[in-house]
């Protein structure tokens, strides 16, 4: 193999911004969540509300995409997508999951294992008609995950679909929809020097949650 002359395993930062002990969590993941997506939102990090989404095929491959969250509450994390995406056909098969806040800037990340579930209709066309014009009318023109022969192609949708609706609300796409990851398991991860990072994971119980620290 040829030498990289980017030497990859040598890139490294000592992380020392902050550190996470047990009498600084929450009671429950929710919001303890809540907390520290409120401090990402402060820091001004880019898209704060970014986080990448694990699923695995009814083959068992993983794939891994970043989508945004779109709303959070104590039953869990919600976002939208096209649902015979990829991801879409995944959860399909098989509803369990994974998620990944990296706030790198922060020296954070959260960690979140869960099950999907779908939204009512009702909530994903409330969410619909709340986005921009323009993202509602390339739902109907990108078949998500699909092969497409060039950008003109898809353009052309684009503008198909703008012009059969110029004077008319943009409907829901049928195959468009969102999902409720309620969680089992949450983790909190909070670099510190040496590599020796403080995580705290909180996993479901039946009547609430328990919280251990793992080592890093």
């Amino acid at each position: 193999m040829d030498p990289d002359p980017l030497d990859i395993a040598s890139l490294r930062r000592e992380y020392a911004d902050g550190g996470l002990d047990l009498a600084d969590l929450e009671p429950d993941p929710a919001t303890m969540f809540r907390r520290w997506l409120d401090e990402a939102v402060a820091a001004s990090l880019h898209e704060p509300n970014a986080m990448v989404v694990s699923t695995v095929s009814a083959e068992g491959q993983p794939s891994s995409r970043m989508v945004l969250l779109k709303g959070h509450s104590a039953e869990g994390f919600v976002f939208f997508t096209n649902q015979e995406s990829r991801k879409g056909a995944d959860l399909a098969a098989d509803p369990r999951c994974a998620l990944l806040f990296p706030w790198h800037p922060l020296e954070r990340q959260v960690r979140v294992e869960g099950v999907a579930r779908d939204l009512p209709r009702e909530a994903v066309e409330a969410y619909f008609r709340a986005r921009p014009r323009g993202s509602q009318l390339g739902a109907w023109a990108s078949d998500q995950s699909r092969p497409v022969d060039s950008r003109e192609e898809l353009a052309a949708a684009y503008a198909r679909f703008e012009e059969q609706y110029a004077d008319a609300e943009v409907p829901v796409p049928p195959q468009w929809g969102g999902y409720l990851v309620v969680p089992e398991a949450v983790e909190f991860w909070q670099g510190r020097p040496g590599r020796m990072h403080d995580r705290f994971v909180y996993h479901r119980i039946s009547d609430g949650w328990t919280v251990e620290r793992l080592a890093p």
